[in-house]
């Protein structure tokens, strides 16, 4: 089982993650022309040259809860050229993330939020320099505040990073929060949680406390600060501009199943 949760998180640890080991190995062939989007057992369906898309590793059917997601994959596919390079299908690849780890797999990616929230980057702050202390503050206040407003709880912020445990109480009651989430809306919540390095900016989202541009700013204060400090190279901008692509699909697939 732990497999299996490690296997579909491994995309969230750099914006691209399974995916990167296709730049050791060659592309696979374009093997279809035509792509569509149909209705099927109660949600959509893409296909390819009129065959319903499987996942790649264990040949699951896919079948989507929302047509959005589906024309987004449909377009993921349809904009292949000659060749197939998964880098380029971030919606596509969670999707697989999801339904390849199956429903089994449900516990572990609440648990994994909630181990994430239990030790949340917002909650460990700078002493100093106190342009980063303000900077932690503007970004990192509001959605804490937010938080504990709306699901009545408390957190115990610390300066440093010695581990301050956070009251049981508290993550109880975010645990249970997701405990009617279901297969895709929680492998979208992991996938914001891994690459955010946050389960908190995750949950404050997914109950409409704070935007998405709200958590994609807030989680790289840190590193942002560095930047500001020593400038940023250029690896280090493509593997920001390949998480943002991971993370506003995860965010599309939310939206696209919020009640």
């Amino acid at each position: 089982m732990r497999d299996q949760l490690e296997d579909a998180l491994q995309h969230t640890q750099d914006g691209y993650g399974r995916a990167q080991h296709l730049q050791q190995v060659e592309l696979p062939k374009r093997f279809y022309k035509d792509v569509g989007v149909a209705p099927f057992e109660g949600g959509f369906v893409v296909t390819l040259d009129g065959r319903q898309l499987r996942t790649p590793g264990k040949k699951v059917p896919i079948i989507l809860p929302a047509l959005s997601i589906a024309q987004t994959m449909a377009e993921e596919w349809a904009a292949q050229g000659e060749f197939v390079d998964a880098r380029t299908m971030p919606t596509t690849r969670l999707i697989n993330s999801a339904v390849e780890s199956g429903e089994q797999a449900v516990p572990l990616f609440r648990e994994e939020i909630i181990k994430f929230a239990s030790g949340d980057l917002m909650l460990y702050r700078a002493d100093s320099p106190q342009e980063l202390v303000s900077q932690q503050e503007v970004s990192w206040d509001r959605p804490l505040v937010a938080i504990s407003r709306h699901f009545g709880v408390a957190f115990q912020p610390t300066i440093g990073i010695i581990h301050q445990p956070q009251p049981q109480s508290t993550l109880d009651r975010l645990a249970e929060s997701l405990t009617d989430e279901g297969l895709f809306v929680l492998t979208a919540l992991v996938s914001i949680t891994g690459l955010t390095g946050s389960g908190l900016l995750a949950i404050a989202f997914w109950n409409r406390l704070i935007s998405a541009e709200e958590v994609w700013s807030a989680a790289p204060v840190d590193e942002d600060f560095q930047i500001s400090q020593w400038g940023e190279d250029e690896e280090a901008a493509e593997r920001r501009a390949k998480r943002r692509a991971e993370f506003d699909s995860a965010i599309a697939v939310l939206q696209a199943l919020r009640p």
